[in-house]
């Protein structure tokens, strides 16, 4: 019989904690448990649950494990760590591609193709959208200095702003209640630009 995913989600949780690198201030697992949160919020909205449901809880869960080996092709280092752990948990090869599609539908930039990699490539960038963007933003920028120490704030607005200008929500939830508030981001990241 399969793991229950309470078990899988103290294995997980635990493996982060011990393995990620301190450095990573936004890619952590506060950020595993948020993106899972969200995950499940959007999944309902749009009308996704049982099996499904509980495959996008999973690959939430590891959508940034790849982390604990390297932040470069972390996707696919995500991909390897799913497929051992999750085999041992009795999960079909089946499922463990779907959740390994997901996994993959996060990297930059997205091009997720079924509903499910829809709902966690928005999952991950809920954040655009929401009153604590800045608060995150400034996370990751912490994170990215580690690995460019002169990456300078204004050069940082500017990467945000243009990437925030081409990403697009995917799930018809996500373009329909969260594009509006990102613009509202976008919009007060364009005034602190000129400042």
């Amino acid at each position: 019989m399969r793991t229950s995913f309470e078990i899988i989600l103290k294995e997980v949780t635990r493996f982060l904690n011990e393995n990620l690198p301190e450095h990573l201030s936004y890619h952590n697992t506060a950020h595993t448990l948020y993106v899972l949160d969200r995950a499940i919020h959007i999944a309902k909205k749009e009308n996704v649950n049982g099996h499904d449901l509980q495959l996008i809880k999973i690959a939430a869960l590891y959508h940034d494990i790849g982390f604990t080996v390297s932040h470069i092709e972390h996707e696919k280092e995500g991909c390897k760590i799913a497929r051992k752990q999750l085999k041992k948990h009795q999960f079909s090869l089946e499922d463990i591609d779907i959740i390994c599609g997901m996994i993959m539908a996060t990297k930059i930039p997205q091009q997720p193709k079924t509903l499910l990699e829809q709902i966690i490539a928005d999952a991950d960038l809920e954040y655009l959208a929401t009153a604590h963007f800045n608060i995150v933003a400034n996370k990751l920028y912490d994170e990215l200095k580690y690995y460019n120490p002169k990456l300078t704030i204004a050069e940082w607005n500017t990467i945000q702003l243009e990437f925030m200008k081409s990403h697009k929500y995917h799930t018809r939830f996500c373009r329909q209640y969260k594009t509006f508030r990102k613009q509202n981001n976008i919009k007060r990241l364009k005034k602190r630009s000129l400042n």
